[in-house]
This record gives C-alpha cells, sequence and structure tokens, in this order.
C-alpha cells in the first residue's frame, strides 16, 4: 500500500512539475516578446512577469520537484529491483536530461531576476525552441515508463517516433512564428 501511494504521489508532482516547467519558460517567452514595447509598459510587464516567475518556480515548480524526487526515490528504495531493469535505466538517462533542464531553467529565472528589466540576450525563437524540450523529456518518460521491456527490444521505434514528434513540434512552432509575424 506505502508503495502504490508513493508512486500515485510521484505522478501527481510529476505532472505539476511538469506544468510548472512549461509555464516557466512560457514566461521567459513573454518576457522576450516585450523587447519592442514603450518603456513604460515593457517595466511593468517584465515586472509582472519576474513576480510571476518567482512566485511559480518557488512555490510550485521546485516544492513539486522536490516530492517528485524523494517519491521517486523512495520507491527505489523499496523496490530495488527497479534498478536491474534495462528500461528504467533508460528512464534515469532521460531523467538526468530533465534535471540539466531544470538547471538551465533555474539560471534563467537569475538571469531575468539580474537583469532588472533589461532585455535578455536569447532570442524569442530559442526560447520557444527551448520551451519543447520539457515536451520531448515528458515524452520520452513516459513511453519508456509505461511499454517497459517493449521500448528496449523495439528502441528504434522509440528513436523514430521520438524524430517525428521533435520534427512535428518544430514544424509548428515555426509556422505559428510565421503566422505571427
Amino acid at each position: 500500500m506505502l508503495y502504490l501511494l508513493l508512486k500515485a504521489f510521484h505522478i501527481i508532482f510529476m505532472v505539476s512539475y511538469f506544468a510548472g516547467l512549461f509555464y516557466l519558460v512560457r514566461l521567459f517567452v513573454y518576457y522576450k516578446d516585450t523587447d519592442s514595447f514603450p518603456e513604460e509598459k515593457k517595466l511593468i510587464l517584465r515586472e509582472q512577469y519576474l513576480f510571476m516567475m518567482r512566485r511559480l518556480w518557488n512555490i510550485i515548480t521546485v516544492p513539486a520537484f522536490i516530492i517528485m524526487t524523494v517519491c521517486g526515490i523512495t520507491m527505489i528504495i523499496l523496490n530495488t529491483g527497479l534498478l536491474q531493469t534495462p528500461w528504467f535505466h533508460l528512464k534515469l538517462m532521460f531523467l538526468v536530461g530533465l534535471f540539466f533542464y531544470h538547471y538551465w531553467a533555474w539560471k534563467r529565472v537569475l538571469e531575468i531576476k539580474s537583469l532588472a528589466g533589461k532585455d535578455l540576450s536569447i532570442s524569442n525563437l530559442k526560447l520557444r525552441q527551448y520551451n519543447e524540450i520539457a515536451t520531448f523529456l515528458l515524452f520520452l518518460i513516459v513511453v519508456t515508463v509505461i511499454l517497459k521491456d517493449y521500448v528496449i527490444q523495439n528502441w528504434w521505434q522509440l528513436i523514430l517516433g521520438f524524430f517525428v514528434l521533435v520534427f512535428l513540434i518544430t514544424m509548428t512552432v515555426k509556422l505559428v512564428n510565421k503566422a505571427k509575424r
């Protein structure tokens, strides 16, 4: 029963964590979108976006990350057999990528905080592309966990499906940006 409760909390806080990441990077995009605004409007919006980023990061994203991680580690301790399964090794590899993405997002929050309303050096298009990284990681992690051994036996289908997903999302982002102009 404890293991199932931990799994439920792990999933619930994983959803909260990814929601926080998705919205956080979207706020980076909104912040960057203000570059061409009149100065007064730009400063007001940027102050509000920074306020939203800090609250989102400190109240939702980081606490969800901590609870998700603690539940995951506790499940590994309670079921050490997971460490013997190839699909779990693959999941751990994707989690390492997620932790790097988490670090990148945290560094952007600190950068924006230190800018005091000034322009970000990263392009709007790059931010929109980085916004999709969490989607790709979520896709890889969930598919690996749900399909387990099938993924290991048919890894090339996962890779192919991943590249198709990346292509479709990249094209969608480019089309939306083109239509926006």
